[in-house]
């Protein structure tokens, strides 16, 4: 994307583009993570191992040493305006006594230890801050730039785009509750004179950003929910009883539920529109195929779409064991599959040769005519775009929707992000019991060799996971790194996979995995996502705290599938830094668990790699901000509702503008 150079270094440019940045507006959409605080902490109010921020003179001369540990220590005495003594101790900063001078004044932040009336200092700055700018922002950025420096961005783009910032919010609901304009709540945001600026700045950002999101969901659903089917017979529900009595197993009370209210919705005039959600290994893909059968009993094509390859083959080869014994026909469909093959494939999807088609991206490719595709089965849903979603349903004469996802979602929660959708929870696990053990061990624990050597030896299978295919320069275990470490260890046993090879390449470990001579998979998070091997009953996560504990739970969810005891080893570099993962080891109840990575994100924060499950909000933290989320899903229900309202119009055709230009061909 062209863009006005935003600075004169070329380097910061370019670290400003692979932010995604590339005008002023994408500056200012860029929030603080966080704030430093300078206010003055009253001594009176300090409090030992508290941080704290005192204004005071420099007394003595920085003098300088070093530990055992050649770690360079600099200590100076200080004394505040109310003549009380602090000894300051700063680690690693040799520079320090260069820059300080006796008798100047500065504003220290540290951690006070009281016993030996000393201030670990974190951070000075020269002279008195005043009130109106002691919030000072801390940015996420590359490391090579400097937050001052961004600061100095921010600080010329919000003067760039004066007067120039739009609110989307319509003026009735600014209004009523009373909420600053847009220009003036980013302004807040960078340059908060206090908390309650801050405050006001989230109220209004957090309420744009989800009244956007509702009336874009509602609009697509509007849509939806007004197209009315093709008049069919009604789907015979002893059809597919027998074909359920034919099954080598008894489905879950959850899924005869869950079964029941998808083909009711089939049955119903209006397009079904329903989520199908549960934990990982509750047996959401055969109530999706259960889907399939009814559909293909009322004389319509079915379309099962996946995220990737690996997954979509492997609900192939699901599909044609399942109904092996029944005359439908099912087809894969993928980007990989040859030209020539793939023609030939449409032109008989197109004469109604093929019952079930399932593929990835490749089945909404404008080449593709389905001759009657009554039933959309998205697995994976957050993985696509609402457009994306659409163009599939719109290969139909109004086909039905239903969508899988397996990060649970509190109802209360994917009711408010959801709106209108219809949802179907799966709770309990089919058939056996699983017995996954999470234990938190360092990384460079020679534990961690012993359990897998040990479930080796009892003919298991073992996952290493890695945040990263290769090496990187902040220290994270990357793929290829952990692939030499472990076949050194194991040898040819040992075998890797990620996202960066060829599909023949992936598509053979996997089998290899499954069926072969590999026994120990190194791979990325590529694993989370629907790959099932029966005998792989150990998991090594390296850098766990890199990854959601939503993700890390559907990575746990990959072992102890045929009832096994199995481990899940957490591996963090610093053991004291595991906070976050003990309600892994606590819990295995996917439902608490997301609930819990939902509270963890705030606005801004860094917190590891993507999460699924949910839509990705910059603003909105969708437990703590829940009623705000109500709130607006409400009002976008009211504006819809009178959407040729003057106030109303901006907002509405601005979301159908964003819709239109979610590029829904890309691959």
């Amino acid at each position: 994307m062209a863009s006005l150079k935003l600075t004169k270094s070329p380097r910061l440019n370019y670290l400003l583009g692979s932010m995604g940045i590339f005008s002023y507006y994408d500056v200012i959409n860029h929030l603080p993570r966080r704030y430093d605080d300078y206010s003055l902490t009253r001594e009176r109010d300090l409090l030992d191992k508290e941080r704290v921020t005192i204004y005071a003179s420099v007394i003595s001369n920085p003098s300088i040493a070093k530990s055992f540990k050649r770690v360079s220590i600099v200590t100076f005495d200080v004394m505040t305006t109310k003549g009380t003594y602090f000894r300051i101790v700063a680690f690693n900063r040799p520079y320090l006594p260069k820059i300080i001078k006796l008798n100047e004044f500065y504003t220290i932040i540290g951690t006070y230890d009281k016993k030996n009336n000393t201030i670990n200092l974190i951070n000075l700055t020269q002279g008195k801050i005043p009130n109106s700018k002691a919030l000072r922002p801390i940015y996420s950025l590359p490391k090579d730039y400097a937050n001052k420096d961004f600061v100095s961005l921010v600080n010329k783009s919000l003067s760039e785009v004066k007067g120039k910032v739009s609110s989307l919010v319509p003026y009735p609901y600014r209004k009523k509750y009373r909420l600053v304009d847009k220009e003036k709540a980013l302004t807040m945001a960078h340059q908060p004179k206090n908390y309650e600026e801050l405050h006001q700045s989230l109220r209004y950002l957090k309420y744009e950003e989800a009244l956007m999101f509702s009336l874009k969901n509602q609009l697509i659903k509007e849509e939806n929910k007004s197209l009315q089917k093709i008049k069919k017979e009604p789907i015979d529900l002893s059809v597919c009883k027998e074909f359920l009595d034919t099954l080598p197993y008894k489905l879950t009370e959850d899924q005869e539920t869950a079964a029941s209210e998808i083909i009711e919705d089939m049955n119903q005039s209006s397009l079904m529109y329903r989520l199908l959600q549960g934990d990982v290994g509750t047996g959401k893909t055969l109530v999706s195929f259960i889907a399939l059968y009814a559909n293909y009993y009322r004389g319509d094509q079915g379309a099962l779409m996946a995220p990737t390859e690996v997954l979509a083959r492997q609900h192939y080869e699901n599909a044609k064991k399942l109904f092996k014994d029944t005359k439908l026909k099912i087809v894969l469909l993928v980007g990989s599959t040859p030209a020539s093959e793939k023609k030939e494939i449409y032109r008989d999807i197109e004469e109604g040769y093929y019952d079930i088609i399932i593929g990835t991206h490749a089945l909404f490719t404008k080449s593709i005519i389905y001759s009657s595709l009554g039933l959309v089965i998205i697995d994976e849903q957050h993985r696509f775009g609402v457009n994306q979603r659409k163009a599939l349903l719109d290969k139909g004469e109004h086909a039905d929707l239903l969508m899988m996802s397996a990060t649970p979602i509190p109802r209360s929660l994917a009711l408010s992000i959801y709106g209108d959708l219809e949802i179907s929870t799966l709770y309990k696990f089919p058939n056996i019991k699983r017995d996954v053990k999470t234990e938190i061990l360092s990384t460079e624990d020679d534990k961690i060799f012993e359990i897998v050597g040990q479930y080796l030896s009892e003919n298991r299978k073992v996952y290493i996971v890695a945040p990263l295919i290769e090496f990187s320069e902040d220290g994270r275990y990357s793929a290829e790194k952990l692939y030499a470490r472990f076949v050194l260890k194991f040898g040819t046993k040992v075998g890797l996979l990620h996202g960066k090879m060829k599909n023949e390449d992936k598509e053979k470990v996997l089998s290899d995995f499954a069926f072969g001579d590999v026994d120990v998979l190194v791979s990325t998070q590529v694993i989370e996502v629907g790959i099932d091997v029966k005998s792989a009953s150990c998991m090594i996560i390296y850098d766990a705290n890199a990854f959601g504990l939503a993700s890390l739970h559907q990575l746990r969810g990959r072992i102890g599938r045929d009832g096994y005891p199995s481990i899940c080893v957490l591996a963090v570099s610093d053991i004291e830094e595991k906070d976050k993962l003990d309600i892994l080891v606590k819990s295995n109840d996917g439902f608490e668990i997301a609930e819990k990575d939902l509270s963890l994100r705030g606005p801004g924060e860094l917190i590891g790699l993507k999460q699924s499950g949910i839509p990705d909000f910059r603003f909105i933290n969708m437990i703590d901000d829940i009623k705000i989320f109500v709130v607006a899903r409400d009002d976008a229900r009211e504006i819809l509702k009178d959407k040729n309202n003057p106030d109303f119009k901006f907002i509405v055709d601005r979301c159908k503008k964003l819709i239109d230009q979610e590029d829904i061909y890309k691959a």
